[in-house]
Parts: structure tokens; sequence; C-alpha cells
């Protein structure tokens, strides 16, 4: 039995536990704002634009809670420690974008039937949102979100309230200078769409990380052709490819060899061979010689 373990996933960690901890602050101070705007200018677009960032400063402290919890070490009942809960914390961010969007859409449908009067006052308070908006999207897209699911989910988070500004905002200029209200609920129910877009792709991606899906950009047939076609390999089973969370691929297989070949050496030249083709950092290999697979033959013929 073979075990492979590299060290390089997770140096990104400190980059993005920075980056959320200063989103946090700036997106939490500015909800506040933006609740007692939507409140006295009356306007749906500012409301929805503040649950949005309320939403946004639980997924940002979620998700910081979440690296937090993912550095505790592995223990006897975790065996690969807490690293998953960064993937049920981008898992319950979806869902929370999901439920947000489906009341922005009732709240819209309310205001279609019965327009009420908005405040163009909005549109100062949405272009403050928008910058600050920009400022926190641009503090996250210097931590890792091409492949930490938990930070991209936060990053959704933000990106779907930058358009939630624009909406107020271009609904702020439609009743500013054509007494529009309807067009509140108009550019609430766009912003709705779009987050709910985003919301449902970061809960698709999660469900497939908890239920053990391979990794999007690892072909499993790719894999065992090009570990069968290593000198010595004879045959590879039970192969299995799976994501402890967004930056840790795993892999554990069966590997039968020449019985006249050097087990320690090509277990290393598998291992290697993985970790450099596929960023496989974590493998556990089992070798196995012909009388093995023999063996597997025999009894599956008894049976």
């Amino acid at each position: 039995m073979g075990h492979h373990h590299g060290h390089s996933h997770g140096h990104n960690h400190s980059q993005n536990k920075k980056a959320l901890l200063i989103s946090f602050l700036f997106i939490f101070t500015f909800m506040i704002v933006e609740v007692v705007g939507g409140l006295m200018t009356n306007s749906l677009a500012l409301l929805s634009d503040a649950g949005h960032m309320l939403s946004d400063a639980a997924a940002l402290g979620l998700s910081l809670v979440a690296f937090y919890i993912g550095e505790k070490a592995s223990n006897k009942g975790k065996t690969y420690g807490y690293k998953r809960f960064e993937i049920l914390a981008a898992f319950m961010n979806g869902l929370t974008l999901i439920l947000i969007s489906l009341y922005i859409f009732w709240e819209a449908y309310q205001r279609f039937i019965e327009t009420p009067d908005v405040s163009s006052t909005m549109m100062i308070i949405a272009i403050i949102g928008l910058v600050v908006n920009i400022v926190v999207a641009w503090i996250l897209m210097r931590g890792d979100t091409d492949h930490n699911l938990n930070v991209r989910s936060a990053f959704l988070h933000v990106l779907g309230d930058m358009l939630g500004s624009v909406g107020a905002i271009i609904a702020g200029l439609l009743i500013y200078f054509f007494n529009w209200n309807i067009a509140d609920p108009i550019a609430s129910v766009i912003v709705a769409i779009l987050i709910i877009i985003s919301g449902w792709r970061v809960t698709k991606e999660s469900i497939h990380i908890l239920m053990e899906g391979s990794p999007s950009h690892i072909n499993l047939s790719d894999v065992k052709k090009d570990m069968t076609e290593l000198d010595g390999v004879i045959e590879v089973h039970d192969l299995h490819i799976w994501c402890i969370t967004s930056e840790f691929p795993a892999l554990s297989c069966h590997v039968v060899v020449d019985n006249d070949v050097n087990r320690d050496d090509i277990l290393l030249e598998i291992s290697s061979f993985l970790e450099e083709k596929y960023e496989l950092h974590h493998s556990t290999i089992q070798l196995e010689g012909l009388n093995v697979m023999e063996g597997h033959h025999h009894i599956c013929e008894e049976n």
C-alpha cells in the first residue's frame, strides 16, 4: 500500500482570510446605511439591495468562520480535519442567495400590483453602495476566486450586490426624470434573476463536492489510461477521485503491476506522475501483483 501527500494546497489561506475580513467590515457597515436609506425612501430596490448586503455580510462571515474551522488539525474522529466545512459554508451561501432572490420576486410582484411612491434619493445611497461593492469585489479578487469555492461563493454574493446597486441607480434615474415608480420593482426583478443564477451555480458545485463527485477538470478515463501506459503497470481498478474541499482533490486506486518490477520505484513514479500532470497531491495507491489479479478473477468465477 502506498501513500503520497503533498502540501501545496492551503498556501493562499492567509490571503483569503484577510480579503474576507476586510470585505466583511466594509459590507456590514454599509448594509446598515442601506437599510435606513431604504426605509426612509420607501425603495424596494434599496431594501432588496440591503437584504442582499445582509446576506453578503452573513456569507463573508460564514466563509471567514469556515476558514478558521478548516484550519483545525485532523483528529481520530475527523481524519481529514475540518476542511470540508468550507464547502458546507459555500452550500449555505448558495441556498441563501436562492432564498433572497425568491423573496425579492415576491416583494416585486406586490409592488407591480400596487406601485408605491419612491424617493429618488435612493439613487445617492445606491451610488455609494456601488462604490463599496466595487472596492469589496476588488479585495476579494485578490483572494483565490478561481480555485476556492468558499471565496468564490462570497465573491458572487458581492457581484450580485454590485448589480443590485446598478439596478437601484437606473431605477432612481427613471423615477427622477420620468416619475416611473414601476422602475423600482423592475430593477429588483432583474437583480433577483442574476442572484438566483449565481446562487444555483454555487449550490450545484458544493453539492457535487459533498456527494464525493470527481473534480470537473479531471477526466477519470484519462487518468486511468495514462496510468496504464506507465512501464510495469498492467491494470488500474477501483479508481476513485473526489474532493475533500475545492482545493484538495484526492485519489485512491488499486494498481496491478508486473511481478518483477521494483514496487517502491513504480509507486514513486505513479505518485509523481499524478502530482505533476493532474495536481493530485493526495493519492493512496494499493499495488498488486499478477497473482492477486488472478485470485480476483478466480473468486468472481466461483461466484
